[in-house]
């Protein structure tokens, strides 16, 4: 029997699993995936908006795979510097797969960004996403104006959610703290801002299209803006979705002078840099300074020394993410990911024997959750080429025994199926739909009696 750890419950982590179970000339493949949280499916819980049910639904494909028998989650279980170490790992499975994610979001690195009211985008959908690692208090939704910083998915989603009603996330599982406050919120007006033009952005049409479609809430272009950039007059020669995104922008631009009346609004900004958050007198935000960019010929963009202030209670900056170092694996720090050979980790330029990698701190925080697939089918094709020499080297007996031996209560799938009780009931009281529980406290008493006792078998 080859038994294998993969540490991550994400898409990566899911279709790893998938891979060395599903088409394995290896016979006995026995996979336990492990995760931090006592929930399963990573970004698709706890990153994807509450209205995006469609593809909130991949957790059905992913509940298939984490339901098969020789699989098993094992949830609340830490890696890392305050949890197992890869060494420790190793001592208990022929092989581990890391599909650990990128958790840590990029910093515009400009002054006054450690304002009260200046925030990551990781931080809001956090908070609105009900991840048990989110703090919180109020996001400074009390002032009529907030500003984004970024041109991808996250800046739509975000800014999407900020300008919502609150009866239509009702439905939704969103938590009944953040649908609370979005429904006293004051924000009317959200700017979106990008650094580079809209024929550089990286938001999908589909996304992009959404806000337009938003009840009671108009999308204003400065045409003159969209002038800028060189693929204005000529878009023929740019990919697809590029092409799409600015035909997107284009229309809005040219209906924002009769547009209907509405209460709400984003404000689509292009070719402006953010300098400087500038603070009011209590020491919160009041305001973002811009400095306008152009084209520099080269994709690129320079600063034209011409400023603008843009009025705001909040700022929420979604410019990307990056991986964090995992004590006990080798990092590049540069790249923000774990060096490896089509997903075998490197160790000193050498495939550290029994250890892969898979996900975004594999290749990046790039592409959609379809991307992970290939990604993860790439590293089991190269963990089952070694399983010969894997399955002679000596480990644990029993993983999950050796787990207790050292401390920990894993979660199992039982114990996520008391979760998601749970959180049906707790929607019941509320008179709502399945509504998310948002503490860690919350999760592990709804998960707890479904823990085995000592020496019983889960899962």
């Amino acid at each position: 029997m080859l038994r294998v750890a993969v540490v991550g419950s994400g898409p990566s982590g899911v279709y790893t699993a998938q891979a060395l179970v599903g088409q394995s000339a290896v016979p006995g493949v026995r996979v336990d995936v492990l995760d931090r949280l006592p929930c399963p499916y990573g970004l698709v819980r706890y990153g994807v908006a509450p209205d995006h049910e469609k593809i909130k639904s991949l957790q059905g494909s992913l509940r298939a795979v984490l339901e098969d028998e020789r699989v098993r989650f094992l949830g609340d279980v830490e890696v890392g510097a305050r949890g197992l170490t890869p060494a420790r790992l190793l001592e208990l499975y022929h092989a581990v797969v890391y599909c650990v994610g990128a958790a840590r979001d990029r910093r515009l690195g400009v002054p006054g960004e450690e304002l009260y009211g200046s925030f990551s985008a990781t931080e809001f959908v956090s908070w609105y996403s009900a991840h048990p690692d989110a703090v919180h208090d109020g996001f400074g939704l009390d002032r009529p104006a907030a500003v984004v910083i970024g041109a991808g998915n996250v800046a739509v989603d975000v800014t999407r959610i900020l300008v919502r009603r609150a009866e239509e996330l009702r439905p939704t599982d969103i938590p009944q703290g953040a649908l609370t406050a979005l429904a006293g919120s004051g924000v009317r007006e959200v700017h979106m801002v990008a650094r580079r033009g809209p024929a550089q952005a990286r938001f999908t049409t589909k996304e992009l299209r959404e806000l337009g479609a938003l009840p009671d809430t108009r999308v204003l272009v400065d045409r003159t803006e969209l002038t800028l950039d060189p693929a204005y007059d000529d878009p023929s020669g740019l990919p697809a979705v590029n092409r799409r995104n600015l035909d997107v922008v284009r229309s809005w631009s040219a209906g924002a002078a009769q547009g209907a009346p509405a209460s709400r609004s984003v404000r689509l900004r292009f070719f402006l840099r953010p300098v400087e958050i500038l603070g009011d007198a209590d020491g919160r935000v009041a305001a973002v300074r811009f400095e306008r960019t152009e084209p520099d010929g080269t994709g690129g963009v320079r600063g034209t020394g011409r400023y603008e202030e843009i009025p705001a209670g909040l700022v929420l900056r979604a410019v990307g993410y990056q991986g964090v170092p995992l004590p006990g694996l080798p990092f590049d720090p540069v790249r923000g990911t774990v060096p490896h050979a089509q997903g075998r980790i490197l160790r000193e330029g050498t495939p550290s024997p029994g250890e892969y990698v898979a996900g975004w701190i594999k290749r990046g925080p790039t592409g959609v959750i379809g991307t992970n697939r290939p990604c993860a089918k790439e590293t089991a094709a190269s963990l089952l080429a070694d399983a010969v020499v894997l399955a002679a080297r000596d480990v644990a007996p029993d993983p999950l025994a050796a787990l207790r031996a050292l401390g920990h209560e894993p979660v199992p799938w039982t114990g996520w199926l008391a979760i998601e009780r749970a959180e049906a009931a707790l929607g019941g009281t509320l008179g709502r739909g399945p509504v998310k529980i948002p503490d860690w406290a919350g999760l592990r008493d709804a998960a707890r009696p479904a823990r085995a006792p000592e020496g019983q078998p889960i899962g």
